[in-house]
């Protein structure tokens, strides 16, 4: 009977093999994350970044935003972070690079990031065989549609051929 324990299907997520890339795909990332300020104190911490713009609120107000600005490094982070259930989780040997990183507005405690990548190349590595190398631009929004962050990444990942050496 096919309903029986025993008969069901194992899935496992992943990323996507090197095969698998699209270029030109857009791939949208969800739920988003709302941050909140404990996040931005936290990260900061953890970071050995003090700030003020992201922890004391007293001063931030003084500035020209009159808020607390978020770490861009916790939305760098979550920017890329995003995407890994989608497109490398398991898959990914190795992150080569980040290029052409930009933060063109401010995140604000109680915004929520939206994450999107578009897959800018995908080619064969000349000097590891069953591995590839993707370049991915990664875009974050916030709930108003307006960018926050954008980076270039390039990963190296393997090919579907790894998948037989793994069973």
């Amino acid at each position: 009977m096919a309903d029986t324990p025993s008969a069901a299907r194992t899935i496992m997520q992943r990323g996507l093999w090197f095969e698998e890339f699209e270029v030109g795909a857009r791939y949208v990332h969800r739920p988003g994350r709302t941050v909140t300020q404990a996040d931005n104190q936290l990260f900061s911490a953890l970071t050995m970044n003090p700030q003020a713009l992201h922890v004391d609120e007293a001063y931030a107000q003084t500035q020209p935003f009159g808020r607390p600005l978020i770490n861009s490094m916790w939305t760098l982070a979550t920017l890329i972070g995003s995407s890994v259930p989608q497109l490398t989780q398991g898959t990914l040997v190795a992150q080569l690079g980040l290029d052409e990183v930009g933060f063109p507005a401010p995140l604000f405690p109680g915004d929520t990031l939206y994450c999107d990548t578009e897959i800018v190349s995908a080619r064969p590595s000349a000097s590891r065989p069953g591995q590839g190398i993707v370049i991915m631009r990664h875009t974050g929004r916030n709930q108003d549609d307006v960018v926050v962050a954008t980076a270039t990444r390039t990963a190296l990942v393997w090919c579907r051929s790894h998948e037989k050496d793994e069973t």
